[in-house]
């Protein structure tokens, strides 16, 4: 992995086995995109509220040349279901980038004029 990795755990037990599953994941990213700079991952277990137990929220911060990525998923009771949420929505937003930086998605003009019709058949 090439990737400067963080991982930061807040109000929670940090476990080896929670490090390992981040460490997959973005793996994983960087084969969608591997020119990620950097990857920040702050889990958290807010406060406990009285109808909802313990719910946990995961930000997933990426750099990339030109840009920087932030997914935030919040509330899912179980750790890495909030996980894996978290790195599917941050491959969906770079595979979108890395489309557009490849020209696989059209820019539009942003001046709203319409292009020409084609010329008519004789």
């Amino acid at each position: 992995m090439q990737t400067e990795l963080q991982i930061t755990v807040r109000d929670m037990e940090h476990s080896a086995a929670l490090d390992e599953r981040v460490r997959d994941k973005v793996k994983k990213l960087e084969q969608v995109y591997p020119r990620i700079q950097s990857c920040r991952v702050v889990l958290e277990a807010p406060h406990r509220h009285k109808h909802q137990g313990k719910q946990f929220t995961v930000r997933v911060a990426l750099t990339v040349p030109g840009k920087e990525i932030v997914v935030n998923h919040d509330h899912h009771e179980d750790v890495y279901v909030a996980l894996r949420d978290a790195f599917n929505a941050a491959r969906r937003q770079l595979e979108a980038y890395g489309s557009i930086q490849r020209g696989d998605v059209k820019n539009h003009s942003e001046t709203g004029t319409p292009a020409a019709p084609p010329a008519a058949a004789e």
